[in-house]
């Protein structure tokens, strides 16, 4: 378990993240037009996984406004926003901004891929929300890099994220 804080408030996830080193966890996740899609489905892409509590957000919107905007330059990268919002959120937020290079995923109905990866908050006013976490990940599936941010109003370190691709 993870201890993380909003305010400054203490709050804590479900378990650690996965290592650096290791292969991610298969997944299966809603997209905005209400498909699932699974690892499977971005087989020899490396992957941004930008995880975040809601969209409806400051911080979480401007990730998914940052990761479009790099998305555009990175080869053979796909960009994943994943969180617990129902997808017609997603779309409509994306919608509204003009985003079209960054892919959204919903794990509303389970939950399944914040308990998996560790990163589901437990406790607090978020609980049973993701953390603010981006796990990325190469080719092969292994994953190369992991920020939990401490602060969850803070944003992530995109320039680390996005140095390892």
């Amino acid at each position: 378990m993870a201890s993380i804080t909003l305010g400054g408030n203490p709050v804590h996830t479900s378990g650690e993240l996965p290592k650096i080193g290791t292969k991610i966890a298969d997944f299966k996740l809603v997209k905005t037009d209400l498909s699932h899609t699974s690892l499977a489905d971005f087989a020899g892409k490396k992957l941004v996984l930008n995880i975040f509590p809601s969209v409806d957000t400051g911080t979480c919107a401007a990730s998914v406004r940052r990761f479009n905007e790099s998305a555009s330059t990175l080869e053979n990268t796909t960009v994943l926003c994943i969180s617990r919002d129902l997808p017609f959120a997603q779309k409509r937020f994306c919608g509204a901004e003009g985003l079209e290079n960054v892919v959204n995923l919903s794990d509303f109905s389970e939950g399944s891929f914040g308990k998996t990866n560790g990163l589901e908050i437990t406790d607090g006013p978020l609980a049973g929300l993701h953390s603010r976490v981006i796990i990325v990940v190469d080719e092969n599936g292994t994953i190369t890099h992991t920020e939990q941010v401490a602060e969850i109003a803070d944003e992530p370190n995109y320039e680390a994220a996005l140095a390892v691709l």
